[in-house]
């Protein structure tokens, strides 16, 4: 229930910052019950916002990288093991989205005992 808590808040201070002056939208709120998370989508100029400060630090302080998932674009240039691990940090992972004109991140908080037991998993999309 921990994680639980503290996952819906990290969403929640993501879409706080993501409406921070400059940012015209605020994060679409996202929740999938069947898969057992909730999260946001974020817009391009939320993405850029989020990876120039300090959220991705803080959420690496309580989150390890081990229980973090990433669903990256076929182009991407961070590294990725032959068992589908990837290499990098959350910022790594939303800066490289945030430098895509039209990039974009959707972060998703897992419930314990679902995803292979991660915790949060971001997403890039750029077209």
């Amino acid at each position: 229930m921990r994680v639980v808590r503290f996952g819906v808040g990290i969403i929640a201070v993501a879409a706080g910052l993501a409406a921070a002056p400059g940012v015209a939208q605020a994060g679409v709120p996202l929740v999938q019950i069947d898969q057992g998370r909730v999260g946001v989508a974020l817009s391009h100029q939320e993405t850029v916002a989020i990876a120039d400060g300090p959220l991705p630090a803080v959420v690496s302080i309580f989150v390890p990288l081990s229980r973090m998932g990433a669903g990256l674009e076929p182009d991407t240039t961070i590294y990725k093991d032959d068992k589908g691990g990837v290499h990098a940090s959350l910022r790594q992972v939303m800066m490289e989205a945030a430098d895509h004109p039209d990039g974009t991140v959707t972060l998703f908080v897992n419930l314990p005992g679902t995803k292979g037991g991660r915790v949060l998993d971001v997403y890039q999309n750029w077209n």
